[in-house]
């Protein structure tokens, strides 16, 4: 146990500028922007003293005191219920970072020779594989979670300081809903869904980096692709000359796209077949974060996710195997 815990500190310390510092940078810049914008419109009165209500002009403090409370509770269920959607951009910038980890994870090891030293410690290199594993799909999404939740924390109270300044107070009926302390809980309760829709993803890109002499990315990307290419030329000519064919969308959603878009976070909705109108709140015409939850776990009674996962680990083991017996020399 002491070992791996070694091994994902050195995966961390060796990777901390993408895994750490790239996530909070733009964190930073986000609330930057957030808290300058806000300010600017605060000081200049940007929100404006009247509106224009079906013709009739009003000032701002009649339409506040004229909102009744059934409308400020839905406006602070909305805030409520998707507060962490403000950091939307840092699971964006996730899985470009895991990739790029992943693709060069075993690959930079043999070609800075630095894997004759690692290999002369007592570390198997199931356990080198297992913590590069673990830090894809575990490790990196805990850091930008933890990141995420603490600036949209910051940028949701800013939002709120900002109207209640301008007469609309949320903050009792915000900090009153149960689902902004549920909103967290269920980003850290997706995480399992996660590594297993990413497992396919983290094998494939294991496996590229451990048998690639050169070129990881064209290796790891382009052979996927080539094969789809090829797979429409086959289906065309069998379809045209033939007279039959197969579901090459089929085979080009499934195995190729899934195979690439494992590491991108609610992908698996999209390959779960789950439709748009179960993820919205029917009351309020907007996403519910409860629904996307549930829905995100009930993916996994497909057999295709398992399918991956078993898929998946057999790469992973085959880039253990490869890292064992591959030589640069």
């Amino acid at each position: 146990m002491k070992t791996m815990k070694w091994l994902l500190r050195r995966e961390y310390w060796e990777n901390k500028g993408a895994f750490f510092w790239a996530p909070l940078t733009i964190a930073l810049v986000m609330l930057a922007f957030v808290g300058i914008t806000t300010g600017y419109a605060l000081a200049t009165h940007g929100l404006g003293d009247s509106v224009s209500v079906n013709g009739h002009h009003m000032s701002k403090v009649e339409l506040l005191n004229a909102m009744p409370l059934t409308v400020r509770t839905s406006i602070a269920a909305v805030v409520a219920n998707a507060w962490l959607a403000a950091c939307a951009p840092l699971f964006g910038v996730l899985p470009v970072v895991v990739f790029f980890y992943c693709l060069a994870a075993l690959y930079d090891d043999r070609r800075d020779r630095s894997i004759l030293f690692w290999k002369s410690l007592p570390v198997s290199d199931q356990q080198t594989v297992l913590s590069k594993v673990l830090t894809a799909v575990c490790v990196a999404p805990m850091i930008t979670i933890a990141i995420g939740t603490g600036v949209s924390l910051l940028m949701v109270f800013i939002a709120l300081t900002a109207v209640s300044f301008n007469g609309l107070h949320l903050f009792g009926l915000v900090l009153g809903n149960p689902d902004f302390y549920l909103a967290p809980l269920r980003l850290v309760g997706l995480l399992p869904v996660y590594v297993l829709w990413a497992i396919p993803t983290v094998g494939w890109l294991l496996m590229v980096s451990a048998w690639a002499r050169s070129k990881v990315f064209l290796w790891a990307v382009g052979v996927p692709v080539l094969v789809a290419v090829l797979a429409k030329w086959a289906n065309f000519i069998l379809t045209e000359y033939m007279g039959g064919g197969f579901d090459v969308n089929w085979f080009i959603h499934n195995v190729i796209a899934r195979g690439l878009a494992g590491l991108v976070p609610g992908a698996w909705l999209p390959f779960g077949e789950v439709s748009p109108a179960a993820l919205m709140n029917n009351a309020a015409h907007t996403v519910n974060a409860g629904s996307i939850f549930t829905q995100s776990w009930l993916t996994l009674l497909q057999p295709g996710v398992w399918v991956g996962v078993a898929i998946g680990s057999a790469m992973i083991f085959a880039a253990m195997r490869l890292r064992r017996w591959r030589d640069e020399g």
